[in-house]
């Protein structure tokens, strides 16, 4: 059985609808891409999974049915949400960002900070002062103290210098090497997630239009959906 499973999934902002029918399967410790051009319904499909947005369809996770529940249900089945626009606590300090949202589990504020050392170097500063690279290093640990089953990354790279990007896919590479985190992942950056994804879904106008083994995406595909080979 999937770990979670979404079937012929709509959802609409008030009258305008923006999923048609988006089907999404993964199993515990798998990394997918979820693909598509900008606009396509990438984000919209994470805000149903975490019930952000109302959505009809079949949601279903390790046997819960999502549809029925809020949003912190949702967390506390083992749900980790990086959204996009690095959203932290900006009059937290770092410590107190990451322990905001913590649950009992092996990641704790060592082993975050372990990941993302430069985390424990500034655990005492304000998050509102850090780059915007170590805001989003901030997100990913904060949702990983959460200590999900699930991880959803949602453009965790987007717009960052090269560097810290790099840092950042070093660490979803640790993460799917040394532990049993199933993870999806939306970004635009083709190389990289051909490195460490086990499968794709494209959406293509809210609907599932590709899914599959990454390594089975040709080029003819990749140009067709997503712009690019």
């Amino acid at each position: 059985m999937s770990l979670l499973d979404l079937t012929g999934v709509e959802a609409s902002y008030g009258a305008s609808q923006a999923l048609f029918g988006v089907d999404l399967s993964l199993d515990a410790g798998d990394v997918l891409a979820l693909m598509g051009r900008n606009g396509m319904g990438k984000s919209t499909t994470v805000k149903s999974i975490c019930r952000m947005l109302p959505a009809q369809g079949g949601l279903i996770f390790d046997g819960h049915d999502l549809s029925r529940l809020r949003s912190h249900q949702v967390a506390r089945l083992g749900v980790g949400l990086v959204p996009e626009g690095r959203r932290c606590f900006a009059d937290l300090t770092v410590a107190e960002n990451l322990i905001a949202a913590a649950r009992p589990g092996p990641w704790d504020l060592d082993r975050v900070t372990a990941m993302f050392p430069r985390l424990a170097e500034r655990r005492a500063q304000r998050a509102a002062s850090l780059s915007g690279g170590e805001q989003q290093m901030l997100v990913i640990g904060r949702a990983l103290m959460t200590n999900p089953r699930l991880l959803i990354l949602d453009e965790a790279t987007e717009g960052l210098a090269p560097i810290i990007r790099q840092e950042i896919w070093a660490a979803i590479a640790d993460l799917k090497r040394e532990t049993g985190l199933a993870i999806i992942v939306i970004d635009k950056s083709l190389a990289e997630l051909r490195q460490i994804c086990d499968r794709a879904v494209i959406l293509e106008r809210g609907r599932t239009v590709w899914s599959g083994a990454f390594a089975d995406l040709d080029h003819e595909t990749s140009e067709q959906f997503l712009g690019v080979a």
